[in-house]
């Protein structure tokens, strides 16, 4: 584990080396979904930030989705401004690796953001996920409206039923109220789409599926959660970068 660490510093320097930090006139373009990633959301959209592991690989569940506008990485949950990776990954920060996810309601409910954000991950592992260890890869839900916290409490109970049902453990999931919210630097936004990235996900799924729940409306076909098997193992590292075409 600790050779593994190693590398992965060693991998994340040399990348440093060669490219601008978030915070240092970037383009915030999303590389994928073409989209302002600092976008604030209009009237008809909302945000939400989770925290699934490792965030290269949470981004990119995220971004396929149709009716999500644009989603970026960065970090949440800790009590330092404007962490940066190596302050993150040290714990001394408290901050979570999350995603901020911006969506249209009119296309996308939160209940299918939140069946995303329950499947994609194990939420039963206390700061960890799979091989990664640390605070900063807990489970997390961090919202900005105080409208969305029955919803998500409520996906979370039905969650829980469904791991008890498998005989699995007690979620984990840290969910909470913040106002702050840090960009992680730009070589790791939308990271898996750029030239020459390790393809790497650190996401354990429980195979456990969140059925319709209390408060739940779901707007997205049972087409589009066919392109997400969580019976293979990285099932989002092995898919194309294209966000699911809705109706198809």
């Amino acid at each position: 584990m600790i050779y593994k660490i190693k590398i992965m510093f060693k991998f994340l320097k040399k990348i440093m080396n060669n490219k601008k930090l978030i915070n240092n006139s970037i383009d915030s373009i999303h590389r994928i979904l073409k989209t302002d990633i600092r976008k604030e959301p209009s009237l008809q959209e909302d945000e939400i930030i989770f925290g699934c592991g490792c965030f290269w690989g949470a981004e990119k569940c995220f971004w396929k989705l149709p009716g999500v506008v644009t989603t970026s990485v960065g970090y949440a949950g800790g009590e330092k401004n404007n962490p940066t990776y190596y302050e993150v990954c040290s714990g001394i920060t408290g901050h979570s690796e999350v995603v901020r996810v911006v969506w249209d309601k009119r296309e996308i409910d939160i209940s299918d953001l939140l069946k995303m954000f329950w499947e994609c991950h194990d939420p039963t592992q206390k700061n960890r996920q799979g091989n990664d260890m640390g605070t900063q890869y807990r489970s997390a839900i961090y919202y900005k409206n105080e409208n969305n916290k029955k919803i998500i409490l409520a996906s979370k109970e039905e969650y829980q039923k469904q791991l008890n049902k498998h005989n699995l453990g007690f979620i984990e999931t840290e969910i909470k109220m913040i106002n702050t919210y840090f960009y992680a630097e730009e070589y790791h936004q939308q990271y898996l789409a750029s030239a020459g990235s390790r393809q790497y996900c650190s996401a354990s799924p429980t195979r456990v599926k969140l059925p319709e729940f209390s408060g739940s409306n779901y707007k997205l076909d049972a087409n589009i959660w066919e392109n997400f098997n969580w019976e293979v193992d990285k099932c989002v590292l092995r898919s194309d970068n294209k966000p699911i075409k809705k109706n198809i």
